[in-house]
């Protein structure tokens, strides 16, 4: 049986990188704007994921357990060095130099607190009485604390900024505390609260993310600034029809029309060139990827385990729905990259080490709960 599950992993992956990597030549044929370096540093960076693939799916999952809290506390320590000592590009400070290699902390981040969350919540013990000193206890311990420890990356990933990573680390705490036991109730009071602050966080945002909100609902009160990306992207996906117009032939992405279309915007290429079709079997291999790691959970008794699945899965499911839904314009630009297939060195090898769990995690007969 875990063969099969490993087996299936190893292929939908393989699948989805190999049309991430045919993307992404197509993206640098002409060498303009993306030299054609992105490729085969991609390329290298593949092959290396696919090792580490390799090397954790050997490494005992329970391993992260041990090192939960350590590698939060080390995530937070880089976020804050990005602040400080980071590098600067496009307007942001997202990446640091490790050993003369740039490192995009946020991307660890992912793992960090899905690993730190799944161990704080395979340790919740649920409330025996319920008199009201227990509830706000039990509230404090089960939500106020890992939220506000989330709230910690949150706030240094926005900092960079990074709006997208951002919330993006809020819908991993919502759906790992759901999934951890937290009452339906508060979190539904929570998403509430959410709602009620969205017009005050209008005046926390940057000058450019406040461009992309306005010209998410109507791209054409600046389309040759800040909704030039998107009106691209929309006739790049369009013009694909069905059947695509060929590799190497979508004029949206070979005439430079399309920015940003080696990471950001990398299904623009493939609905271009590849069209329905190509784009369809895209979203098939992530929905088999991620149904064959949700099979995983039925046969999984740790409960450490089992959060892990859950957190990985979210992760992988939001960047996939967010990133195409902002490429055809149902969402704002918020700078989420295609998991597997964008350009990336931090965010494939991130999304490597995920793999590698899952892969581990298939290869396990778990009957007992960590505790």
């Amino acid at each position: 049986m875990h063969k099969n599950i490993a087996f299936k992993i190893w292929l939908f992956t393989f699948i989805i990188v190999a049309l991430g990597l045919v993307a992404l030549y197509s993206a640098s044929y002409q060498n303009v704007r993306v030299p054609q370096t992105v490729f085969y540093d991609q390329l290298f960076i593949v092959v290396l994921g696919f090792a580490v693939m390799f090397i954790f799916e050997r490494v005992d999952f329970r391993r992260f357990y041990d090192l939960g809290y350590i590698l939060y506390a080390l995530n937070i320590i880089l976020l804050i060095l990005v602040l400080i000592m980071g590098r600067d590009a496009l307007g942001a400070r997202r990446w640091i130099q490790l050993g003369g290699v740039n490192f995009q902390p946020s991307e660890l981040t992912k793992l960090a607190l899905i690993v730190f969350l799944s161990r704080y919540y395979a340790n919740r013990r649920p409330v025996l009485s319920f008199n009201i000193h227990n509830k706000i206890t039990g509230l404090i311990r089960d939500f106020l604390f890992p939220l506000s420890m989330t709230a910690v990356s949150m706030f240094l990933i926005f900092k960079q900024p990074d709006l997208g990573t951002s919330l993006l680390m809020l819908g991993i705490f919502i759906f790992m505390a759901y999934a951890g036991g937290l009452s339906h109730k508060v979190l539904f009071w929570f998403a509430g609260i959410c709602v009620g602050v969205l017009p005050f966080a209008w005046h926390f945002l940057k000058s450019y993310q406040k461009d992309r909100l306005l010209v998410f609902l109507n791209p054409n009160i600046d389309p040759l600034g800040a909704g030039y990306t998107i009106i691209q992207s929309k006739i790049a996906v369009g013009s694909g029809q069905v059947f695509g117009k060929g590799w190497l032939s979508g004029t949206q992405n070979q005439l430079n029309f399309l920015p940003e279309r080696h990471t950001d915007f990398i299904f623009s290429v493939i609905g271009e060139e590849w069209g329905l079709m190509g784009s369809i079997l895209l979203l098939v291999m992530y929905f088999l990827l991620i149904s064959t790691a949700l099979s995983l959970v039925k046969r999984v008794k740790d409960r450490f385990g089992i959060l892990l699945i859950i957190g990985i899965v979210v992760i992988f499911s939001l960047q996939v729905i967010i990133n195409v839904g902002m490429v055809i314009g149902l969402f704002p630009i918020v700078g989420l990259t295609l998991p597997l297939v964008s350009y990336g060195r931090s965010s494939f090898l991130i999304f490597a080490i995920m793999l590698g769990i899952l892969l581990n995690l298939s290869r396990k007969e778990l009957r007992g709960h960590i505790t």
